[in-house]
C-alpha cells in the first residue's frame, strides 16, 4: 500500500512538472512573437525628426550646421527634415515666413505691357467766343435820340432794335441818293452822257449810306418815297447778351465810337493755363472733361482748340483753348472751371508696375520681386513716365515679373531691405560686426507678431551699411500718437542735402514712440514711402553709440 501511494505521488509531481515547462515554453514564445503584432496591441511608436542646420534669424542667406548667435544676439532658428525650402536663399534675397507674409497682407502684380494714358488737370476760367463777339460803333458823328435795350445783360434777337441816331450828315447823305434816284428817273430818255453822269452819282451816295451801315430795308424806302428820315435805328447783328452799353439817350457820339457789345455765347471758351511740363501732351482736338464750381456733380465737354504759342513766365503755364457748346447758358463768362485732359503719353505699349510698387528712398527706387513663398528680391529700377496708377520702367523689370504692390514697405521693416539692398553694394548685408551698446535698446519698426529691432543696421556712431534710408539726428519737438506723428528738429541730413529743420515725420509703427518723450535727443533712420512721405524706421536716444543689442527673444 505504501509503495502504491508513493509511485501515484511520484506521478502527480512528474504531470505537474510538465505542465509548468509547457506554460513556461507557452510564453517564451509569445515573447518571440513578430514586432508587427507586438505594435499592433500597443501604441505606435513615436519618429524623431532629423535636424539638418540652423538659418539666420532673419531670413539671410546664411546657415551654420551647429547652434550659434548671430551678431544682434539672436538664436539661429533649427530647421528640421521637411521644413527645409525647396532651394535656398540666394544673395541679396529677403526671406520671411509664409505665416507673415499672410499677416502683412503681402499682394503682388505682374508687371506688364500697356499704352500709358496720362491725365493732364489744370484750372482755367469761362471766356466769351471772340469769334461771336459783336460791336455797334457808328461811322458818323451824330446824337443818340432813343435807347431801345437800355441796360447791360440783356438778351436781345437778331435784328431787333438798338437805338435810334440822328445826324446831319446823314440826312445830308439821304437826299443827296433821293435826288439822284429821281434824277435817274427822270433822264431815262435823256442823251446818254447826262443819263450815266446822273447814274455815277445816284451810285456814289448809295455806296456812302451802304458804308455808314444803312440797312437794305431804308434804302429801298429812301428810293421809294424819296424822303429822307430825320434818324436812323440800329438793330442786333446777332441774337446774344449784351455784354457792354456805353451807349446813353442824348449823348453824342463820334466815328468809331462803341455804343453796344454783343456776344452770341451758344458756345464759349475755357482758357486753361496748363504746366509747362505737361504742354508737350496737349494736341488741338483733344476731348476735355470740364467740371464747374457753380455745378457740382455735373460734368461738361469740349474740345482742345488752340495751344498758344506763349508762356506766362510767372507762373511756367502755357493757355490753351477748349471750346465748349452752350446751349443752356449755364457756362458763364468769369466762371472758374476745373479740367482734365486724357493723352497718350506713350507712342506704344512698355513695360508698367503699379505706383504703389515702387519704393522711393531719395536717392534710388527699389521693387520688391516676388521669388516664391516668402521671398522677395529688392531690385534697383530706372523708371520713365508716371501716370495716376501706373508708372513705366525703363530698366529692372521684365514684363511677367511679379512685384509687391501692397505692404513692401511693411516687408522692409520686417525683413531689413536695407541690409538686403546693402548686399548690391558689396557691403554687408546684415550683423556685420558692431559693438553692442550696454543700456536701452534702440526702437525699431516692428513686423505683424514680430518684434522690434529685427535686423536694423547700426545708427550712427557704429559702421554703417550700405542703406536705402536716411540717418538723423535732433531734438523731439511733440508726439501724436494717436495720428503716429513725430515732430523732430533735426541737424542737416547729408543724403539729402537737407539743411536743419523742424519737420514732422510718419512712424512705422506706434511701438516706435514708446519710451519717445519731448525734449529727449534722439538718433534715427527714415525712408521715404511715397513722394513727399517721410516715415522713420528707428529711433534711439543720442546717448547710444554703435548698434543696439538686441532683446525680447
Amino acid at each position: 500500500m505504501k509503495r502504491g501511494a508513493g509511485i501515484a505521488l511520484t506521478a502527480a509531481v512528474v504531470a505537474a512538472a510538465l505542465g509548468v515547462g509547457y506554460w513556461l515554453g507557452g510564453r517564451g514564445n509569445f515573447h518571440e512573437a513578430p514586432p508587427a503584432a507586438q505594435t499592433a496591441a500597443g501604441e505606435p511608436a513615436k519618429k524623431e525628426r532629423k535636424l539638418l542646420y540652423y538659418r539666420n534669424p532673419m531670413g539671410l542667406p546664411d546657415t551654420s550646421p551647429v547652434p550659434k548667435k548671430d551678431p544682434m544676439g539672436m538664436d539661429y532658428v533649427p530647421v528640421y527634415e521637411g521644413e527645409e525650402d525647396s532651394e535656398p536663399a540666394s544673395a541679396g534675397q529677403i526671406k520671411i515666413s509664409v505665416d507673415k507674409v499672410q499677416k502683412l497682407g503681402v499682394k503682388t502684380e505682374a508687371a506688364t505691357l500697356r499704352q500709358l494714358t496720362r491725365t493732364v488737370r489744370a484750372v482755367g476760367r469761362i471766356e466769351p467766343n471772340e469769334r461771336r463777339v459783336y460791336t455797334i460803333a457808328p461811322k458818323f458823328e451824330g446824337w443818340i435820340e432813343k435807347l431801345h435795350v437800355n441796360a447791360t445783360g440783356d438778351l436781345v434777337r437778331a435784328g431787333q432794335p438798338l437805338f435810334e441816331v440822328y445826324s446831319p450828315e446823314l440826312v445830308s447823305a439821304q437826299r443827296e441818293y433821293a435826288i439822284a434816284a429821281q434824277g435817274v428817273d427822270a433822264m431815262r430818255e435823256a442823251h446818254g452822257e447826262a443819263q450815266a453822269a446822273m447814274k455815277e452819282l445816284a451810285q456814289s451816295s448809295l455806296i456812302r449810306l451802304r458804308n455808314w451801315d444803312i440797312t437794305d430795308d431804308e434804302l429801298r424806302r429812301l428810293r421809294q418815297t424819296g424822303e429822307a428820315k430825320r434818324t436812323v435805328v440800329y438793330r442786333s447783328p446777332v441774337r446774344g447778351f449784351v455784354l457792354e452799353k456805353p451807349a446813353l439817350k442824348g449823348m453824342r457820339f463820334m466815328p468809331g465810337e462803341v455804343m453796344y457789345k454783343i456776344a452770341d455765347l451758344s458756345t464759349v471758351w475755357l482758357i486753361a493755363d496748363v504746366f509747362e511740363q505737361d504742354i508737350g501732351l496737349i494736341k488741338p482736338g483733344q476731348k476735355a472733361k470740364v467740371v464747374i464750381d457753380a455745378y457740382p456733380g455735373r460734368e461738361f465737354e469740349g474740345r482742345v482748340d488752340y495751344v498758344y504759342p506763349t508762356l506766362n513766365t510767372p507762373t511756367r503755364t502755357v493757355p490753351v483753348r477748349v471750346e465748349m457748346a452752350n446751349p443752356d447758358n449755364l457756362l458763364r463768362p468769369g466762371m472758374y472751371a476745373q479740367i482734365r485732359l486724357a493723352t497718350s503719353a506713350t507712342a506704344g505699349k512698355v513695360v508698367t508696375v503699379p505706383d504703389t510698387a515702387v519704393i522711393h528712398s531719395g536717392r534710388r527706387q527699389v521693387v520688391l520681386i516676388e521669388r516664391g513663398e516668402g521671398r522677395f528680391e529688392p531690385r534697383d529700377v530706372k523708371l520713365g513716365l508716371h501716370t495716376d496708377d501706373y508708372i513705366e520702367v525703363l530698366e529692372g523689370v521684365a514684363e511677367g515679373e511679379k512685384v509687391v504692390v501692397a505692404a513692401n514697405f511693411l516687408i522692409d521693416a520686417e525683413s531689413n531691405l536695407k541690409a538686403a539692398l546693402g548686399g548690391f553694394g558689396g557691403h554687408a548685408a546684415h550683423g556685420g560686426a558692431a559693438p553692442k551698446s550696454e543700456g536701452q535698446p534702440s526702437q525699431t519698426a516692428p513686423a505683424a507678431g514680430g518684434h522690434a529691432g529685427h535686423g536694423v543696421a547700426p545708427m550712427p556712431g557704429a559702421q554703417p551699411a550700405a542703406s536705402a534710408g536716411h540717418r538723423g539726428e535732433g531734438t523731439v519737438e511733440g508726439i501724436d500718437a494717436k495720428a503716429g506723428l513725430l515732430t523732430l528738429n533735426h541737424g542737416p541730413i547729408d543724403t539729402l542735402k537737407w539743411p536743419g529743420m523742424t519737420m514732422n515725420f510718419k512712424v512705422a509703427n506706434e511701438a516706435l514712440l514708446a519710451g519717445v518723450k519731448p525734449g529727449m535727443a534722439v538718433a534715427f533712420e527714415f525712408v521715404e514711402r511715397a513722394p513727399g512721405e517721410w516715415v522713420v524706421t528707428r529711433i534711439e536716444p543720442r546717448a547710444q553709440s554703435g548698434a543696439s543689442e538686441h532683446k525680447g527673444h
